[in-house]
């Protein structure tokens, strides 16, 4: 019988309450059967609605960020120079970029002036395309070039209105996320509310609009969201090839954006590889992300003229070691739980040998320290001693590279985001253990797999994926105070989808002995727009108060300042 079963959710004709086909995943109430004809009238409509709901509200979040903006700098009133000024500490060195190209004769001259630049740094010419990531300067001034729109538009318009565009992005490739996670966008629709009012601690792009993250987070979210569609099951070779095609452009866009990627996405190689080792995801999937990272990085490496800190880079040497141990070691998923247990040890310390030993052979071949500082400071930061390195105690003194304040809960507490965050951690959480020792011991007992049949319907592949991932990067978050942002947005994500997941409800009331179908459904629904009616009610008030508040910039000193090096030095000075 229980062949039966399996057999027909593989051909797609009945769709068993445990196990859910991908066509009922995709309904947001999964009521009706997809080969119905009302269910694919419903399936449609479905779709069509949260579609127009995700584009709504991602660009109502740019128009809101645009407009605090606005508000508070009272941009659009102040002169060139203050607008500038209004750049602070390093964003202003990278729209002085966009804007060099911008005044350039032509196109041409203006790379050449960022290949050999002797303004950034005195008495030295560098070349800033492989020392910085400003390519999306580069490709934005080019665009603006093109376009018709320099008697409609001024380039620092063009320019900010551009990272408002991708935070619009960002709010839908969250949404979706959350959406296929759970199945409803529902799931998608709290998600981006919950993005919306902890916006202090989500996002700062309307305060440094050019700061490198604020270009590469939304691609990232999009990243996320591939992946998460990659590792639904049953996908047809064509939805594969062109949603691992998405997760490259994306992971190159990433990238090619910010200078912290390499370090981001060894984090998300660890979590795959944590999953591949648990047997809890497709191995042939895995092995393609891993190769998607090195590609994406080396294309990003020749971009910035074969940069070696990118080529010596902890990513490369974790990836590759990978695929050679994985090529290495046969039948690494079959046998007993001791069996098992042994063999995962010593692929566990050969890829960290491999790791180590590839690592230390390219950065002696290419006679590379430029990332050490970056070691001395973590070894620094978490106590294994002092260094006297002038970069790792400027990374210390940094309030940004602390440790994560705890007042950063109390205010995600406010909107109810951490504690659903923590309530469905903690599901998902045991069910991933409890998979995971199902997995490594091979257990044929009928009666446990009874009960993994549960477990497993809680943390199919992607979720199984997107809680790991939330886990390593809270961790990164807890230890860093500047990495936050990449948690508390994936955070709305995942608590979202806890709240609308069926799976997630009926493991809870199976639990406490309270299942039922319909009272799942209930809850499934009902929660979620409690926790929206609650939102709305606490929090518009104080999001109108916000958007009425009218402020302007004023530092006289520093205008002063600007106006007399603009007059008083030459134009091919490094000070100007």
């Amino acid at each position: 019988m229980t062949t039966i079963r399996q057999r027909r959710v593989g051909k797609g004709t009945e769709a068993d309450d445990d196990q859910p086909s991908e066509e009922k995943n995709l309904k947001p109430d999964g009521k009706i059967l997809s080969g119905d004809t009302g269910g694919k009238l419903w399936n449609i409509l479905s779709i069509t609605v949260g579609g127009i709901v995700a584009i709504s509200l991602g660009l109502l979040t740019s128009v809101y960020v645009a407009t605090l903006h606005e508000n508070d700098l009272w941009f659009s009133n102040i002169k060139e120079v203050e607008r500038e000024i209004s750049f602070r500490t390093e964003c202003g060195l990278y729209y002085s970029y966009y804007k060099q190209m911008i005044q350039a004769a032509s196109i041409q001259q203006g790379l050449h002036g960022l290949v050999y630049d002797n303004k950034t740094e005195s008495v030295r010419t560098i070349n800033i395309l492989e020392r910085m990531n400003v390519y999306q300067e580069v490709f934005l001034s080019i665009l603006y070039r093109i376009l018709p729109i320099q008697q409609y538009l001024e380039p620092v318009y063009f320019y900010i209105y551009t990272l408002f565009g991708l935070q619009a992005v960002y709010v839908i490739a969250l949404y979706v996320t959350s959406w296929l996670l759970s199945g409803t966008w529902l799931s998608g629709l709290l998600a981006a509310c919950w993005y919306v009012t902890n916006r202090i601690d989500t996002t700062r792009v309307e305060f440094t609009i050019p700061l490198r993250e604020n270009w590469a987070l939304p691609f990232f979210a999009v990243q996320i969201a591939a992946i998460t569609y990659l590792l639904r099951t049953h996908l047809q070779p064509v939805q594969e090839r062109l949603t691992l095609m998405a997760v490259f452009i994306a992971t190159f866009l990433f990238s090619l954006t910010w200078q912290f990627n390499q370090f981001m996405m060894l984090i998300q190689a660890l979590a795959l590889f944590i999953l591949d080792c648990f047997d809890m995801l497709p191995t042939a999937k895995v092995m393609w992300l891993y190769i998607i990272q090195i590609s994406g990085l080396l294309l990003v490496c020749v971009l910035q003229f074969f940069n070696s800190m990118i080529l010596g880079s902890l990513l490369i040497s974790f990836n590759a070691s990978v695929l050679i141990a994985r090529t290495i070691q046969k039948n690494l998923k079959k046998g007993g739980l001791l069996n098992r247990l042994g063999k995962l040890i010593l692929h566990v310390l050969l890829v960290l040998c491999l790791t180590l030993l590839i690592n230390k052979f390219i950065k002696k071949i290419l006679n590379l320290e430029s990332d050490e500082h970056i070691f001395k400071f973590l070894k620094a930061k978490f106590g294994f001693g002092a260094t006297r390195d002038f970069d790792a105690n400027l990374y210390l003194c940094e309030e940004a590279f602390g440790l994560l304040p705890l007042n950063t809960f109390s205010r995600l507490s406010d909107t109810l985001l951490f504690y659903v965050y923590i309530f469905v951690l903690f599901f998902m959480t045991v069910a991933a253990v409890i998979i995971a020792f199902w997995n490594l011991s091979g257990s044929n007992q009928v009666q446990f797999m009874e009960k993994m049949e549960e477990c497993t319907v809680t943390l199919k592949p992607d979720a199984a994926y997107n809680l790991i991932h939330t886990i390593l990067f809270g961790c990164l978050a807890l230890s860093t105070m500047r990495m936050k942002y990449l948690w508390t947005s994936h955070m709305c994500v995942f608590a979202s989808f806890g709240l609308c997941s069926t799976e997630v409800w009926k493991l809870t009331l199976k639990c406490i002995h309270l299942y039922t179908s319909q009272r799942t459904r209930v809850i499934k629904y009902s929660v979620p727009i409690m926790t929206l009616l609650y939102i709305s009610y606490k929090f518009w008030p104080g999001i109108m108060d916000e958007l009425s508040e009218l402020r302007e910039f004023y530092d006289p000193d520093t205008v002063e300042l600007m106006n007399w090096i603009n007059s008083s030095v030459n134009s091919g000075d490094p000070w100007r």
